[in-house]
């Protein structure tokens, strides 16, 4: 039972909490969880339409492609007739992976052109950069190099009304010089034009904290993708919530880094169905996650 004393106390402390933490009040469940599709690569090739299903059943509203060519298209299928199959399961498509090595090493425009073409088509706003050959990158001068064509890349998306992002893994922070590939590219980028889709579970596999990086670089984090780190194995991925990593405290900080969009990615399965490894992680993220 409630009485003066109890109540007088508990709006107090109520009181207080206002005072320390108001951010605790209005936060609010992520409700639109992505998934990278790469955490279906077996499946997609032998039913594209099914597994999209199966994606929404799992309780997914967003899903980031991967792999696209004007030949090959989405798994067999043309952007136009990919986007229509992602709107009848009732998802979108805010991003997609497409390999940009061709132009971040030649300048060459073919396969750049038709991304950009399917971007358009699916309705994505960003063309993200899953990874660099790292060829490029063995110097300070050829990092640098590699930050101004993504500046200019980032200009050409621009006029097509779409944005540029890079994913990290790892290899990102090994010492090149005084300072690492990662940080030439943050910082020699232009924030309006160059997203960064922080991959969390590689940033922590390299030793760095992403609360730091959402610090030091607000709002430059337009996506994230999140899969845990098997307890035992850091190698090796794990269900989100049954891991080592954090993601309640570190996703608290989601808005001061700019984050917008929440990608699971399972990159393998231990003892477990794919699907219900993700429809496990998408329930985690919606019941346990508040930005």
């Amino acid at each position: 039972m409630t009485n003066r004393r109890t109540f007088l106390t508990q709006a107090g402390l109520l009181s207080a909490g206002v005072i320390i933490a108001p951010n605790l009040l209005s936060a609010k469940p992520v409700k639109n969880v992505g998934l990278q599709l790469y955490s279906l690569r077996d499946q997609l090739p032998k039913d594209v339409k099914g597994v999209i299903a199966k994606v929404a059943a799992a309780g997914y509203k967003e899903v980031e492609p991967f792999g696209y060519s004007k030949k090959a298209g989405f798994w067999g299928l043309d952007p136009k007739a990919f986007s229509s199959l992602l709107k009848a399961n009732g998802l979108s498509t805010p991003s997609a992976h497409y390999d940009m090595n061709e132009y971040l090493g030649s300048g060459k425009m073919d396969n750049f052109n038709d991304y950009i073409e399917a971007a358009n088509a699916t309705g994505q706003s960003h063309i993200i950069i899953p990874s660099i050959n790292g060829e490029y990158v063995k110097t300070v001068d050829e990092c640098k190099a590699v930050a101004e064509k993504m500046n200019k890349a980032a200009e050409i998306c621009q006029k097509s009304g779409l944005k540029l992002g890079y994913h990290n893994h790892n290899f990102e922070w090994k010492p090149i010089g005084n300072t690492t590939f990662y940080d030439t590219v943050i910082d020699n980028t232009d924030p309006k034009l160059v997203a960064m889709e922080m991959d969390i579970y590689w940033v922590v596999r390299s030793g760095k904290d992403p609360l730091e990086l959402f610090a030091k670089h607000p709002g430059r984090f337009e996506f994230v993708h999140i899969k845990d780190m098997d307890k035992t194995n850091n190698g090796l991925n794990t269900e989100i919530g049954t891991g080592t990593i954090d993601f309640v405290k570190i996703l608290a900080q989601a808005k001061q880094g700019g984050v917008k969009h929440f990608i699971v990615e399972q990159e393998n399965y231990t003892n477990i169905d794919p699907y219900v490894s993700i429809t496990q992680s998408a329930k985690y993220i919606k019941d346990k996650i508040s930005i």
